[in-house]
């Protein structure tokens, strides 16, 4: 990959999203816990959600990835509170088309997702963007289970 693809890819925005992430501690006792990896860089995160009455209570999470994955895992951690789990597949759908279809930027409160336009080009990378959304999708239904039980 050239320099100025790196630039281009490595924004300051993502940078600073990347060094600040929100809810960034394990919750103790968590009503689901869930992991993702990226087979590919082998990036991962770690989620635990609490639930009261389908949308998410308390969330903390564990994120050892790129700069893209923790960028994502950011704008995650502070939209993902009060939201269901219908909200959340939503934003990780709009986020694939985003990267992978053209597609627009996913609606709010996942909009600021829309710094992770420039990754559209890196296919490689679109795993490690998607695992936040991913996992706190499986924590949910691990959630939902537990308490269905």
């Amino acid at each position: 990959m050239p320099d100025s693809d790196l630039v281009k890819l490595y924004s300051d925005r993502i940078l600073a999203l990347a060094a600040d992430i929100p809810h960034m501690k394990r919750l103790t006792a968590p009503d689901g816990t869930a992991k993702k990896r990226s087979h590919l860089c082998g990036s991962t995160v770690t989620v635990d959600v609490m639930l009261a009455d389908g949308q998410v209570s308390d969330f903390g999470q564990d994120v050892k990835a790129c700069a893209l994955g923790q960028a994502a895992a950011a704008v995650v951690g502070a939209a993902v509170i009060g939201r269901t789990r219908d909200e959340i597949v939503q934003a990780r759908d709009q986020l694939v088309a985003m990267l992978k279809a053209g597609g627009p930027v996913p609606d709010p409160p996942f909009d600021k997702l829309k710094v992770l336009l420039p990754a559209r080009e890196y296919a490689n990378r679109h795993a490690s963007i998607l695992l936040a959304l991913e996992a706190t999708i499986d924590a949910m239904d691990v959630a939902s289970a537990r308490q269905n039980a």
